[in-house]
């Protein structure tokens, strides 16, 4: 393995991103890594509004505005969290679908060594009707990837 090896991790900031985050950390400190964050930020759509809406491209512009500001200050948050336990961080803002490629080609260009991401813990039936980024990314990344369970929805209730 490289001397300091290129850690990518993929995130779309949900509560079963942050152990593979926490890892991903923890791996770039101990490895004397570097850490780039990632998150793809998909195309607004908004099925629930129903296919006779009109968006005006203005109303469209801002939503895709904030949304990449949210998810900007996202990102900032997880560069300040990585650099305070002393690890050296850089995140990018990736645009588009499929998100699993996006993911990938991202690796590719940076030459990461690792991919650390994040799985919902997803079982049974809603583990197959429900695709899995994560599995389309170990499918075709060009690099190893460490898939971090998350906690599922029923373990975080039980946490409370």
């Amino acid at each position: 393995m490289d001397k300091h090896p290129r850690i990518c991790h993929p995130s779309d900031f949900s509560a079963a991103a942050r152990p593979a985050f926490r890892q991903a950390v923890s791996l770039a400190k101990t490895l004397h890594g570097e850490l780039v964050l990632v998150h793809v930020l998909s195309p607004i759509v908004t099925p629930a509004l129903g296919a006779e809406v009109y968006i005006g491209a203005a109303f469209y512009d801002d939503l895709l505005r904030a949304a990449r500001a949210a998810a900007r200050r996202h990102l900032d948050q997880l560069v300040v969290q990585a650099k305070r336990a002393g690890v050296r961080v850089s995140a990018r803002l990736m645009e588009g679908l499929p998100v699993h490629e996006l993911i990938g080609r991202t690796a590719k260009m940076l030459r990461a060594r690792l991919l650390v991401m994040g799985t919902h813990g997803r079982t049974g039936v809603s583990q197959f009707v429900l695709s899995s980024v994560a599995a389309r990314v170990i499918a075709t990344a060009p690099c190893p990837v460490l898939t971090v369970r998350g906690r599922s929805r029923r373990e975080q209730r039980n946490r409370r």
